[in-house]
């Protein structure tokens, strides 16, 4: 137990503004994946770009591993034992795709590898997803005995119901990107890691030189129909958190521990 609560305390997020483009790092030592405080960090710092006069537009990226992102860290979901523990949690979620969607620049994702779960939330939430072939995508949540609740709306709201659908009951199955590309996920795929970071420059170097204003008024378009999502969203954690607890997911969550390498 002693190395599940280090797990949960390891990682960060770094932010830097650069020729008006701010860049938000995030690492974890499994898979990047996505501890309770890293969401907290992440929300903070997409946040405070928003608020930065310096920055016009925002790349998120993870770093170090060949994952984007395994989403959420088991370890730190099995001890739970009340709701009110599973909804802390998932709120975390619920914060950080709040905060993207209310950032008035528009956030540019690179996503260089797999994700799963969470993770596909996070490039759900995302304006623009440019990513490198082989960033695969799958919606684990069923196999761990809840579900992609909260997450959910962001990823139906890019990808449309039948694709989330298809992603959240069978979450067995790896989908290519090329399929998260037709369906509307990624924006760009790329050949190579040379090609997608060429994307990312040109296109957040033009969106820097854009009237901070006009992004704000497009970005709000964009978004449109979302504004009950503070209230949405803390709702579907509060779904996840009652489902995680029960004695099914405790037995899900042991044995994918032990099976899921990265």
């Amino acid at each position: 137990m002693a190395e599940d609560n280090k797990d949960i305390t390891q990682g960060y997020v770094r932010s830097s503004v650069r020729n008006h483009i701010a860049t938000i790092e995030f690492y974890h030592p499994k898979g990047n994946s996505l501890p309770g405080k890293l969401l907290e960090d992440l929300a903070i710092a997409v946040q405070s770009a928003g608020n930065s006069a310096e920055a016009k537009v925002v790349v998120l990226r993870s770093i170090e591993h060949d994952v984007f992102c395994s989403g959420t860290l088991l370890e730190e979901l099995i001890p739970m034992k009340t709701p009110e523990e599973g909804f802390k949690f998932f709120s975390g979620f619920a914060r950080v795709i709040n905060a993207m969607r209310k950032c008035p620049k528009f956030i540019v994702v690179a996503v260089h590898g797999k994700c799963v779960g969470g993770g596909v939330g996070l490039v759900a939430a995302a304006d623009y997803a440019i990513a490198l072939e082989g960033a695969d995508v799958r919606l684990s949540e069923l196999c761990i005995g809840f579900g992609p609740f909260t997450i959910g709306p962001a990823i139906q709201r890019k990808m449309g119901l039948s694709a989330f659908s298809q992603l959240a009951i069978d979450a067995h199955l790896w989908r290519s990107a090329d399929w998260a590309r037709r369906k509307g996920l990624y924006a760009e795929l790329h050949p190579n890691k040379r090609s997608m970071e060429d994307s990312i420059t040109r296109l957040s170097t033009s969106l820097s030189q854009v009237d901070p204003k006009v992004t704000e008024e497009m970005k709000k378009s964009l978004w449109v129909g979302t504004e009950n999502w503070d209230t949405l969203l803390e709702e579907k954690a509060r779904i996840s958190s009652k489902l995680v607890v029960m004695d099914q997911a405790r037995e899900y969550l042991e044995k994918m521990k032990k099976s899921v390498v990265f």
